[in-house]
């Protein structure tokens, strides 16, 4: 089997050659090997060597993971989850059919998925077309954020230097950071934080007249933190979150205001954890979670998502996947930079540990997952609780799952004493049932989407699903 990293180098080659402008030749000639040979390569039918793939990175001066990673496998499993819609059930589409309309053009695949978050839309009976002036619907702008956080592999290093200026100034006052950080909004922007009692719901709020920022008595330590960090990025890095907004292609709408709040929230969690200490704590804890809550003061799914921006060139961290469900299996927070997909529509695999998490709260769950293209991943999860202090206040329990690329399963600390190699180990998972092909599966809640019912009076199966032709 083709490992899927190996099979969209070909197509990067081949777009960052266009995008120089050069034709085979030339490029063929630079790097010292023939026309057709790199003909083969680009049509992913050659291997890139080692020794090759560092030429060709150097060449065009990218690094050579951003040649061997991208967003594309994540494209190509949201182009097939869309295509695995009953609106498609007679089309014939093949899976590398889709693949290659990722891999060879990926703005046009980007303008199908589009088009097909706007359909389910008006499918569901939401808001009709957009006239001037009028809001594109909130799920849309969640979705246009969460791709652009992928495209910049949740990282920005704008917003890095601008959380390491402040942190120094911080640092320097003297005292530990919880008090240095009231200190500093109220020197700096004349803030004074109070703890208040705040109607139900509400975590944060400003009295511009009084200038007073009340925070909410009811939170924990870590997030009271965390929103005060916030509310500081929102002042002290306006003009580096703009910059980030308006050089992004967001759609109008909600869009800019949702991405406000992340990248102010990416701010927080970078005061919070410095890139360069926590990146080292990170390798020398093995990225054990809540040993390095414990150190920077952060609460286990804030640790989670900051693990996941350690994305400077010359100074990364495992590339990693994360994605956040309740127990219903609604999905409301998802990147990848591991490889594996999650689904944009739908709620992900049941064999996935994320939902086992479940039964067993509060407790690391390990496995390893192999997705039906082969690749594998070591993943992690863990259900969290949130809810205030208030006696039968009401509670929300969701999972975070973690993960990464099983070479790099070695670096995290929860693999200690599993054996990797194992094929007794490995957990068979899948994308959604729609567009999974493993047949055999006895947890299914729909059949493929290009398959149909050949079903036998005389034999019942335990799953009907499983056993179709």
């Amino acid at each position: 089997m083709v490992d899927t990293a190996e099979s969209q180098i070909g197509g990067r080659i081949k777009r960052l050659r266009r995008q120089r402008r050069l034709n085979q030749a030339d490029l063929a000639a630079a790097l010292g090997i023939s026309p057709s040979y790199l003909n083969l390569i680009e049509h992913n039918r050659r291997k890139v060597t080692v020794p090759l793939l560092f030429s060709i990175a150097g060449y065009f001066g990218v690094e050579p993971g951003e040649l061997v990673d991208s967003d594309e496998g994540r494209l190509a499993g949201d182009l097939m989850e869309a295509f695995g819609d009953d609106l498609f059930a007679d089309s014939d589409l093949t899976n590398l059919e889709i693949r290659d309309l990722a891999t060879a053009n990926p703005a046009a695949a980007r303008a199908v998925l589009k088009l097909y978050d706007r359909y389910r839309v008006l499918a569901s009976g939401g808001e009709a077309p957009r006239r001037d002036g009028e809001a594109e619907p909130y799920h849309l702008a969640t979705d246009a954020i969460s791709d652009f956080l992928q495209e910049n592999a949740n990282h920005f290093p704008a917003l890095e230097d601008a959380a390491e200026r402040v942190r120094v100034d911080i640092d320097n006052s003297g005292d530990s950071f919880d008090p240095a950080i009231r200190t500093y909004l109220f020197n700096v922007f004349g803030l004074e934080v109070r703890l208040a009692s705040l109607p139900h719901g509400i975590a944060r709020q400003t009295d511009p007249a009084r200038r007073h920022l009340l925070v909410s008595d009811l939170l924990s330590a870590e997030s009271a933190n965390f929103l005060l960090a916030q509310q500081l990025g929102q002042m002290a890095a306006t003009a580096e979150i703009e910059a980030v907004i308006a050089a992004a292609e967001l759609p109008e709408g909600d869009a800019p205001a949702l991405a406000r709040n992340v990248l102010s929230a990416y701010f927080a969690a970078a005061l919070l954890m410095p890139y360069a200490p926590f990146l080292r704590a990170c390798r020398d804890y093995r990225y054990d979670i809540e040993r390095l809550g414990r150190r920077f003061g952060a609460s286990f799914e804030q640790v989670c998502h900051r693990m996941t921006t350690l994305q400077r060139k010359g100074a990364s961290g495992i590339p990693l996947h994360l994605v956040r469900t309740d127990i219903a299996g609604n999905i409301s927070k998802r990147f990848s930079l591991s490889g594996i997909h999650i689904p944009r529509h739908s709620g992900a695999c049941p064999r996935w540990n994320i939902y086992a998490a479940f039964l067993a709260p509060e407790r690391i769950n390990v496995q390893l997952s192999q997705m039906p293209d082969g690749q594998k991943f070591f993943c992690i999860a863990r259900t969290i609780t949130k809810g205030d202090y208030r006696y039968n206040a009401p509670r929300r329990y969701l999972s975070i799952g973690l993960g990464c690329a099983i070479h790099h399963a070695g670096e995290m600390i929860y693999s200690d004493g599993m054996d990797l190699g194992s094929a007794q180990q490995v957990v068979p998972i899948g994308v959604g049932c729609r567009i999974c092909p493993r047949m055999e599966c006895g947890q299914r809640a729909h059949p493929p989407a290009d398959h149909r019912f050949r079903l036998d009076d005389n034999v019942r199966p335990e799953s009907l699903y499983a056993r179709m032709g």
